[in-house]
This record gives structure tokens, sequence and C-alpha cells, in this order.
């Protein structure tokens, strides 16, 4: 049985605009809790809603786990239109204000610099927002701006100008003083830790905990990756290597990411002839649920690194595919092809496959 949210003690403002940010919350909570003998104390959290359908289902099933486990949850429609970021800045500022610890998902995200430079918690708490976790710890440790990795080498834009000062806020924010700690709870390895900074490990014990073990099915599965629609890989070459690993695999089902073009989607269906799921929750507790086949395989993704976990004491086997650097496109930043071997490369408990031909 899970553990209720506590009335008393610190009050925790939790920011997540991912169903994987709002499941490393849930985990951050379940780890605090058995980690502090006192109270975790009130927690509430609040959903900057996507436009993304897809997305948003995820969110809403991820936020009825969370009132399941005590949590206040309270939704905002934060891009229903131009006005829509004003009133919910407007509507937070005093919850922001009285809040005694910041917990957020992504500090790459302009909503939440935003949010920070209003705030005077005296913790903040970086929960995983997948890979981009390892490149935030690496610029915030070398003192460098704020930037998505597969963005980084391009010249800042007009908006990052006139956004710059707030985001210069945001990182003092997320940089320890003497007035304020900073903790990282995350899954994803670090090579580089910013002084002061307190990382706590995430080993997906709340996932285990709530569901599994599953059923293993004989069969591969396929993880899907967003890459193409970022504009890293190059969509004819993804597909190819697709049906290529599926074919050498046995693989059945294709478990799409949610931000994978329906277009794309589409075509993978047709011309792979895999069967294309659409999750209603983050992959690690679809898979801890089951049933899932005993290979799960997948590209260069946060899934290489929390699948593990989640599954640890099950057969199942994840397997990883590098990205040729021929996939890549022009548009792909400098950085691509060594952040994506990196982020396979450090991956624990997983079998690492060469890159398949695409032709």
């Amino acid at each position: 049985m899970s553990h209720r949210a506590g009335n008393t003690g610190p009050r925790t403002l939790a920011f997540v605009e991912s169903p994987v940010q709002l499941l490393n919350v849930l985990e951050w909570a379940h780890a605090h809790r058995h980690a502090h003998e006192h109270a975790l104390g009130s927690v509430t959290l609040v959903v900057l809603s996507p436009i993304d359908p897809m997305t948003r289902g995820q969110l809403r099933r991820m936020a009825e786990l969370a009132r399941d486990d005590g949590h206040e949850v309270r939704w905002e429609e934060a891009r229903g239109g131009p006005a829509a970021p004003f009133h919910t800045i407007g509507g937070l500022a005093g919850l922001l204000r009285r809040a005694d610890r910041v917990v957020l998902g992504d500090p790459f995200s302009r909503y939440v610099q935003l949010l920070l430079t209003i705030t005077r918690a005296r913790d903040i708490v970086v929960v995983d927002d997948g890979t981009a976790t390892m490149e935030f710890v690496a610029q915030l440790a070398r003192g460098e701006r704020l930037v998505r990795w597969h963005r980084k080498g391009g010249r800042p834009g007009p908006r990052d100008l006139v956004f710059a000062p707030v985001s210069s806020v945001a990182r003092k924010r997320l940089t320890p003083s003497g007035r304020r700690t900073v903790e990282i709870f995350s899954s994803m390895p670090m090579e580089e830790t910013p002084d002061g900074v307190t990382v706590t490990a995430n080993a997906f014990a709340w996932t285990r905990d709530r569901f599994g073990p599953p059923r293993i099915t004989k069969g591969a599965d396929m993880v899907g990756t967003s890459l193409v629609e970022t504009g890293v890989v190059d969509g004819d070459r993804y597909l190819e290597a697709v049906r290529s690993l599926a074919k050498a695999h046995g693989a059945t089902r294709y478990f799409a990411h949610r931000r994978e073009s329906a277009e794309k989607l589409r075509r993978l269906a047709v011309e792979t002839g895999l069967e294309i799921v659409r999750p209603d929750l983050p992959l690690e507790l679809i898979a801890r649920r089951g049933p899932i086949g005993r290979t799960i395989l997948s590209f260069p993704s946060t899934v290489v690194h929390t699948l593990p976990l989640a599954l640890s004491g099950t057969e199942v086997r994840v397997a990883v595919c590098d990205i040729d650097p021929a996939w890549l496109t022009e548009k792909a930043s400098p950085r691509a092809q060594g952040f994506l071997s990196g982020v396979t490369g450090t991956a624990r408990d997983v079998t690492r496959l060469s890159a398949v031909t695409a032709v």
C-alpha cells in the first residue's frame, strides 16, 4: 500500500509538463518518505498542460495515480491561448511565494524558468526529464547557458535574446547558495556534478512497488523515438532502420513515443508490419504492468536507462541500437552524434547493438 502524503511539514510545489516528469515526482516523493523520518508535508502537483492530445491523456492518467497517493493535483491550461501564460503565472504567484520547496522536471522550459524567478523556496529539486537531465547537469557544472542538446551549436535567436535575462535568473535559482539547496533526483549517469548540488539516485522503487511483476512474452517489442520529429534523424533512414531491426529480432509491437507524428506512425505500420501501440502511461509503467516482450529494442533514449531499473528482477532484456552518423540530418546539432553515443555508452544492464544498415 502506498504511503499517503502528509499535511504537516514543508510545503512542496511541483511543476510538470510531461507524464515522465510526473512519474519522477512520484518516485522522488516515495524515495523522500523512505529516506527521512520527518513527514514529507503537503505536495501540490501543478500540471502545466501541453496541447498534444496523447501527452494530455497520459498526464490525466498519471494525475489519477498522484491523487491515489494523496497528492493534490492542480491542472493548468497553460497553453490555452495567448493570455493563458499570464493567467497561469498570476494564479500561481501566491503558491510560489509560500512554497518551502519547488520540484521541477524541465529546467530548460521557458515556462518553468519564468516561474523560478518568482519563487523564494529554500529547496529546489530537479527530477528527471529524460536524457536532457544529463545535459542540464553538465551545463550547470560548467556555468553555461541552458540550451537543449539538440539545439546546441546554433546561434541564439531573437526570442532567446529577449528571454536571456529570465534564463539567467533561473540559472541562479538552480545554483546552490547559502540560502538555497539544490537536489537532482535522477536515474541518469552524471559525468560532472555541480558544486554543492546533492545527487540522489532514482531506482524506480515506487514503480516496482505499485506495479508488476509483468507477464513476459516470448517475442520482442520495440520502443519508438522522437528523433525524427526533433530534426536529428532523417525520416526515411529511421523507417528503414526500424524495419531492419524488427526483422532481425522478430519484433511485433512498436510502442510509439508520445511526440511521434501520426503520418510517420502510419508509414511504420504499413511498411514494417509492426503493430503500433500508443501507450496511455509512461513506458516504465506499461512494461512493469505487462505483458511485455522478453527483449525490448530501443534507439538511444531515456528508456535504456530507466527500463532496466523498472524491470529489475525480471528476465526482460533491454537492447539498444546505435545511431549511424549517416542517419543524421543536415540540421542536426554538431553535438548530436556524441551525445547519443554517450546516452548508449553510459547505460547499465543493456545489450548494445551495432547500427543496422539503412539504405
